[in-house]
């Protein structure tokens, strides 16, 4: 049945349609799977890589082994020839010497060398003068005068007779005195005894004894037992 207006649309028009081939494909229409591929690893790549770094490692440790190597099998032989020494002198004077010369430089050196003993001179040759100094006269001292009330003490003789008690026996007439002295004034049983140093000869020489001075032989037994008890070795000598 025709409707009024049906011509119209009968009579539009056909739209035109996509020039698509069968191998081309819509970008919407693809998949999601298809987009894996664009971040995959490149195997080859990486291989080629790690081929050329062993390619390196090894030359670099061939080169190694060769530079440390390639002496070894040589033997070193050492060459005994002698160096010859030049025709002309090494050391010659030369033509300038250079530097100030002063007269007299080195004749002193040459004529002490040819065993001469050249005399010294002096700068000058004026007589040093010697500067006059007043004489003084000096008197020595007088001697002081000894006090009127001053009398020497009288050396103690040494005692006669009697008999001694031997205390000691020194080197030395003068140790001797001393160590009577010493004996005197540390025991009060010798103060006021007199004492005698008899000369006498042993076995290492002269020999100075000292001896204590008693009237009679019971006075030397008392004075020698005082002694022992205080510590001092003595001898009763008849």
């Amino acid at each position: 049945m025709d409707f009024p207006g049906n011509e119209v649309l009968s009579g539009a028009a056909p739209q035109p349609a996509l020039a698509l081939d069968d191998d081309e494909r819509l970008p919407w229409l693809e998949s999601a799977d298809d987009d894996d591929d664009v971040g995959a690893v490149d195997t080859g790549r990486i291989v080629r890589f790690a081929a050329f770094g062993v390619v390196l490692l090894a030359l670099i440790v061939g080169g190694i082994w060769y530079l440390n190597h390639r002496g070894a099998g040589e033997a070193q032989v050492a060459e005994g020839g002698v160096i010859a020494a030049p025709a002309e002198p090494y050391k010659s004077e030369p033509a300038d010497k250079g530097g100030k010369t002063f007269a007299g430089t080195g004749d002193s050196a040459f004529a002490v060398s040819e065993g001469k003993n050249p005399s010294a001179k002096l700068a000058g040759t004026e007589t040093p003068v010697a500067a006059a100094s007043p004489s003084i006269a000096i008197t020595p001292p007088a001697p002081a005068a000894r006090p009127a009330g001053a009398v020497p003490p009288p050396s103690a003789a040494p005692a006669t007779g009697g008999v001694g008690v031997q205390v000691g026996a020194y080197s030395s007439q003068a140790t001797a005195e001393a160590g009577w002295s010493r004996l005197s004034s540390s025991h009060d049983v010798l103060k006021g005894v007199k004492h005698r140093i008899v000369e006498g000869s042993a076995d290492i020489g002269t020999v100075y004894r000292l001896q204590a001075v008693t009237a009679d032989l019971a006075s030397a037994n008392a004075l020698c037992s005082s002694l022992k008890a205080a510590g001092v070795a003595c001898q009763v000598k008849r």
